[in-house]
């Protein structure tokens, strides 16, 4: 292990990250446990640290939304509307006549399974420039502002018929409220959290204290500068593209869960049979395409492995060599929080700091040789 450490160390020495913390294991049970750097003002990075771990919560909603489809409450194919009445409300983004919005009605139907695979044509405003244009004109608040008129984005294509990252797992937590009757962050302890044992992870920071990492961004000199960013505290509605904070230990958890067929430790959350539903690929002939930015904050997304999407997360249909095999289910915070799940080779890994920009290139460096790194440790490779 000491290749990782060492790793790790590098990583901060050479400002690739303000600190990081690294986890991977298996089936049986936690293999690697690292850290470096400083968390916070006089706090070293450690196992404890507290991260703002934004889209990570995806893998939570959608795992929400899972577990009510396979209770028999919900389908993959049930229409949005039949659960959410206001979707239809949702139009199409057309274009600009000067300053104003072109819009128009949907012209398909958007289903359960386009919320989770983010073909629904909903987008965030970080990837599509035509977003922060209707934005600017209408002043529709962003979705961090956890106001539930937020939700109500343009579309940016019809449904099915595209991929859009954005807000769908937002509007997927709230048809598992709607169904479930419990607020999404109550259902979320209930069947989630608790079962598997996920005390450090909260939809507030208030029981972290000190342990919550601080965020920073890449200055011009290649150090890194404090940056305020969190999710909304006590919002109208918990986003679940975006609301939670957790920990290295509490996220691993949840995905030696997905490695055990759905159960850790006696307490099964979804059932077999769910469980492989829910990883299977579920684009219908779509592909995630390439994420462009047109924001600071992040940089370009272009996913290997020839990416598809689960109802769970971004899903590779092909092994890369030395790395993942076809079949892991991955994703990430915008705060470079990472993570992957290998139902193939039975790996489950996170890397994780608080630093902006998302994929930042000198982080992607340490994030290949991690992973690299982790599969010769565990297989091998």
């Amino acid at each position: 292990m000491s290749e990782i450490d060492a790793l790790l160390r590098r990583a901060v020495e050479d400002r690739a990250v303000p600190f990081v913390v690294a986890m991977y294991g298996d089936t049986d049970g936690i293999h690697y446990t690292g850290a470096a750097g400083q968390a916070a003002d006089g706090r070293t990075a450690d196992p404890d640290t507290a991260f703002r771990v934004f889209s990570m919560t995806k893998a939570v909603g959608s795992l929400a939304a899972m577990i009510l489809i396979d209770r028999g409450q919900l389908s993959m194919d049930t229409p949005v509307a039949e659960i959410l009445p206001a979707w239809n409300d949702l139009q199409v983004l057309e274009g600009f006549d000067g300053d104003a919005p072109i819009l128009r009605p949907q012209r398909s139907m958007a289903t359960i399974r386009h919320l989770a695979t983010h073909t629904s044509g909903i987008e965030y405003e970080f990837w599509n420039a035509d977003v922060p244009r209707y934005m600017k004109a209408t002043g529709h608040p962003t979705m961090l502002t956890g106001l539930s008129s937020a939700l109500h984005y343009p579309l940016t294509s019809d449904p099915g018929t595209r991929w859009g990252y954005g807000p769908g797992i937002d509007w997927l937590g709230q048809v598992v409220e709607a169904v479930d009757g419990r607020r999404i962050d109550l259902f979320c302890q209930q069947e989630i959290f608790d079962p598997l044992a996920m005390g450090d992870t909260s939809f507030e920071s208030d029981t972290l204290g000190s342990r919550l990492a601080d965020v920073s961004m890449r200055g011009a000199d290649g150090g890194f500068l404090p940056r305020s960013i969190a999710p909304p505290a006590r919002p109208e509605i918990y986003g679940m593209g975006h609301a939670l904070y957790s920990t290295a230990g509490d996220y691993m958890r949840l995905l030696r869960m997905i490695l055990n067929g759905g159960a850790l430790d006696g307490q099964r959350v979804l059932s077999p049979a769910a469980m492989e539903e829910m990883l299977a690929d579920q684009m219908q002939g779509l592909s995630i395409e390439p994420m462009y930015s047109n924001s600071s904050t992040t940089a370009d997304v272009k996913l290997a492995g020839d990416p598809g999407h689960s109802f769970f997360s971004a899903r590779n249909r092909a092994d890369i060599s030395g790395k993942r095999a076809a079949g892991t289910q991955s994703w990430a915070g915008i705060l470079n929080t990472h993570y992957w799940v290998d139902p193939h080779r039975n790996v489950a890994a996170v890397l994780m700091t608080q630093s902006l920009p998302f994929l930042d290139p000198q982080f992607l460096g340490i994030y290949d040789s991690y992973e690299r790194a982790v599969y010769r440790n565990m297989t091998g490779m």
